[in-house]
């Protein structure tokens, strides 16, 4: 049997080699800033693939590793402690059977852990109170792993995005649109960021009007601009209509001066959620845009909510770990219709960026704008401006769009909290970096990145060792000190780019990108979803990848031998230089053919 694939976290240059501090004679490296909680402590791990595997179990307060000490069978496990979301006691100290005392530890990335231990004398009192612990130190009062860990890295990943350079490089502000400050204290709209961009006509006092309509008080702003046909996305929650069908001639104003920014003739309100549901908002004061708004109309999205994407990926994870349902494969994938809604979430995206592609103006919302919201302004916006498919635009995306718009990963993850049958839990952020990859696949030259960036920032979503997807906005960041005291990931990616780069990258910068949005063309994230089954070979780079990276630096040998022979035969009789080749002085040119996608 294979081992479980070791994650891809344990990588810092400060990291002290594990056999140096413990005997382990391990592939893991602890980060200088863990600490040991428990060492060597005999364990059986009941691997789903080999059966009972005996072991040593080391805990630090940062991660849970295992590795066996049967030399026939080699696992390991490197789990970081945030990727848990419960751990129980397993069987009784009277329990029967062989294996059948221990714990049972549930995972937030698809995996379940179980370790059985001998029964005398409560041996496994301390591991479970150690790992109940620290897997969960915000229901303890003790601080996220980010907060103690204080590693150090020469690039500075919080500077990454910064407002205003970014509405600059769209081409803002301009004669149609400002920035204002009026959020600087958080005042307007507790959930939202301090820098927004609203329509040059709006005055202050008509934006506070326009936040008491607005659930939470999340108004309409501009995320992205359109540069050539000034065409706009803007984002924000539902109306607060109620089911008296109440009206603010405010807002309807505001959406009009939206609208007349680039003379839309019609500005088009994408609502994210089933119509039914949208109307049942109005139940609980919500509701949507009616007939009272001219010059709009309504479009549903028919996105479900948070409650049906986490039922969603339980039942995928049902059918992927840890046996593949081998029989009824397909029927057993589309019973979980977790395909379903990466396909109406990315075809809610496709109608966005057409819609603004063609020079109409839009709004997004769901019901607060920060969940289905996000993940259709973000695509589109994916679609529509290639910035965005470069490594760090897509960094600023992920920055702007989800963490500075207020995206609740604290509820949604539940970082350090045992609470978790919390209904606020949910993959909305797994399931756009889902739909990233779908496009990643549909369209191999397009983004400068490649799938193992996405598979490092959803492990990191989880992993509570940078500071990034902590809490549930910018106020609260903020109030945390949460910039100065933790380290962003974007630092240890951006420290080594390398990694992290797609060799079939072609630049192309006015392209917009529409993939194909039907079941046909979608696939199972076979190398996220069930990476920790050996029987997936765990192919690290696709041959073909491969083979097209030694082209590559094969040519800039060559490229180097040619401008070597150019220099040391410079003289006029040198048959290089009066080659009729007119491209002698810029070799690379002549080689551009190479960078044909495959």
């Amino acid at each position: 049997a294979m081992a479980s694939p070791i994650s891809v976290y344990n990588s810092n240059a400060m990291d002290t080699h594990i056999s140096s501090v413990s005997g382990f004679a391990a592939h893991a490296f602890i980060l200088s800033t863990e600490t040991f909680l428990l060492l060597n402590k005999d364990i059986i791990y009941i691997c789903p693939f080999s059966g009972a595997v005996k072991g040593k179990v080391l805990i630090t307060n940062y991660r849970l590793y295992f590795k066996s000490s049967d030399t026939d069978v080699m696992v390991t496990l490197d789990v970081p402690l945030g990727a848990i979301s419960r751990v129980e006691k397993m069987g009784g100290a009277s329990s029967r059977g062989e294996n059948s005392y221990g714990l049972d530890i549930t995972c937030k990335d698809m995996r379940n852990l179980r370790f059985a231990l001998k029964q005398e004398g409560h041996s496994r009192r301390d591991i479970f109170e150690l790992l109940f612990r620290h897997a969960f130190p915000v229901s303890h009062g003790l601080p996220l792993f980010a907060y103690v860990s204080q590693e150090k890295y020469g690039d500075n990943g919080w500077n990454i995005y910064k407002p205003i350079e970014e509405f600059r490089r769209q081409g803002l502000p301009n004669n149609k649109w400002r920035i204002t400050f009026i959020n600087k204290n958080y005042e307007l709209c507790d959930t939202y960021p301090t820098v927004l961009a609203v329509p040059f006509k709006s005055k202050e006092e008509d934006l506070r009007r326009v936040a008491t309509f607005r659930s939470r008080g999340r108004i309409p702003v501009l995320s992205w601009i359109h540069r050539e046909n000034q065409a706009v996305i803007i984002r924000c929650s539902q109306p607060l209509v109620g089911m008296s069908g109440k009206r603010n001639k405010d807002d309807e104003r505001y959406l009009e001066l939206i609208r007349e920014a680039n003379n839309t003739t019609k500005l088009t309100i994408y609502d994210a959620r089933p119509n039914v549901n949208a109307v049942a908002n109005k139940a609980t004061g919500g509701g949507y845009e009616g007939d009272e708004y001219q010059n709009a109309e309504l479009i549903f999205l028919d996105i479900q909510n948070i409650h049906v994407m986490r039922e969603s990926l339980k039942k995928l994870k049902d059918i992927v770990y840890p046996n593949v349902e081998e029989s009824h494969w397909l029927s057993s994938l589309e019973s979980t219709h977790w395909l379903e809604h990466v396909k109406l979430v990315l075809s809610g995206a496709i109608q966005v960026a057409d819609k603004v592609s063609s020079g109409n103006s839009v709004v997004v919302h769901c019901s607060d704008g920060w969940d289905r919201t996000a993940q259709l302004t973000a695509l589109a916006m994916l679609m529509l401006d290639s910035h965005y498919r470069t490594l760090r635009g897509f960094q600023v995306l992920i920055e702007k769009e989800w963490i500075s718009f207020g995206h609740k990963f604290a509820s949604r993850i539940g970082h350090g909290d045992k609470n978790h049958a919390d209904q606020d839990r949910s993959p909305i952020f797994v399931q756009f970096i889902d739909c990233v990859w779908q496009m990643t696949k549909q369209f191999p030259t397009a983004f400068e990145f490649n799938e193992r960036l996405l598979l490092m920032i959803l492990d990191h979503l989880y992993s509570c060792r940078f500071g990034t997807f902590l809490y549930n906005c910018e106020s609260a960041r903020d109030q945390h000190d949460l910039r100065s005291k933790t380290v962003s990931l974007w630092s240890l990616v951006n420290g080594k780019m390398d990694i992290y780069l797609n060799p079939f990258y072609t630049p192309e910068s006015g392209r917009v990108l529409y993939p194909v949005a039907s079941m046909r063309h979608l696939e199972l994230w076979v190398t996220y979803y069930i990476r920790w089954n050996p029987r997936i070979r765990q192919q690290q780079q696709s041959p073909v990848e491969q083979r097209y990276k030694e082209l590559l630096a094969l040519r800039d040998e060559y490229l180097k031998k040619l401008e070597e022979l150019q220099l040391s035969d410079s003289s006029p009789s040198s048959r290089l230089t009066n080659s009729p080749t007119p491209n002698t002085s810029t070799p690379s040119q002549q080689y551009a053919h190479l960078q044909t996608p495959f």
